[in-house]
């Protein structure tokens, strides 16, 4: 993994897994996969995140 990231004023967490350029995405009802063009999965954002992760960790997340 190269880089997480978290926002919180739009509750969305970032997971990047590649510098390759974004070539298409898939909607994933709060997830959004974004592939490369040889469909290598580069970049996850889980959007709402706080409904996915529990206070604790939201809590720890936040304080980094």
């Amino acid at each position: 993994m190269k880089k997480i990231s978290y926002s919180k004023d739009v509750d969305v967490l970032l997971i990047e897994l590649s510098d390759e350029p974004i070539a298409y995405a898939e909607d994933e009802e709060n997830v959004i996969l974004h592939y490369s063009q040889e469909a290598k999965l580069v970049l996850v954002e889980i959007m709402d995140f706080r409904h996915f992760m529990s206070k604790e960790t939201v809590t720890a997340l936040l304080a980094s």
